[in-house]
């Protein structure tokens, strides 16, 4: 929990427990159900929950929001985010109905009255949001296909509504293949984080 208060100094006593108890219970599960690697389980907090955050440095989601977590595995990053962000409403969507149980019970654990888990894939999905957000699911293009009938025309942040995903690697090689007339952005996590784990880390931003 440390690398988490170094950078979110901030937190409220409720939020410091929960994110405490968040660890434990990704350990426990993850004995039970795969969802974070094996081999890095032990890096819990600095490589996966304090990840996740990395979207909460680039915008402040709005109380009354609504922010679709695409492909959350095993609750990342919507779970940490609606502990930062407990008056915006997250719905973490997978198309791997276990994974979703393991996410609903994490939830339920945590006492969010903010965030659910539906088993369901991105094509299925009826509702519209603020802001679709994901780490390491799919290329961009097809994060971009999947999100964009998702996205609400209704305006109530200072960035645009679009796409938020966490991603490593040839980004730039991956926007040039998206159709002309999106706009990105590239946020290097460096900027964000010291750790040496964090610099080929990259939040992409997209709106179209």
């Amino acid at each position: 929990m440390e690398i988490i208060l170094k950078y979110f100094p901030n937190l409220t006593d409720s939020q410091v427990k929960q994110l405490e108890k968040l660890g434990p219970l990704y350990e426990e599960w993850n004995q039970k159900i795969n969802v974070i690697s094996r081999k890095d389980i032990e890096n819990i907090y600095a490589h996966h929950i304090l990840h996740s955050l990395a979207i909460a440095k680039i915008i402040t989601f709005r109380p009354g929001a609504s922010i679709l977590d695409l492909g959350t595995g095993g609750g990342l990053p919507g779970i940490p985010l609606s502990i930062i962000f407990p008056e915006t409403n997250f719905i973490l969507a997978d198309g791997t109905g276990k994974k979703i149980k393991v996410v609903n019970t994490i939830i339920e654990e945590l006492g969010l009255s903010n965030a659910k888990g539906v088993h369901s894939r991105a094509e299925d999905l009826k509702m519209k949001f603020d802001f679709v957000v994901c780490r390491a699911v799919a290329s961009l293009d097809k994060l971009v296909r999947w999100s964009s009938r998702l996205i609400r025309s209704k305006q109530i942040h200072s960035l645009p509504n679009g796409l938020i995903t966490l991603k490593g690697g040839a980004v730039r090689e991956e926007i040039k293949l998206l159709p002309k007339g999106e706009y990105t952005e590239i946020y290097p996590l460096s900027d964000f984080f010291e750790e040496p784990y964090y610099q080929e880390k990259f939040a992409i931003y997209v709106q179209w």
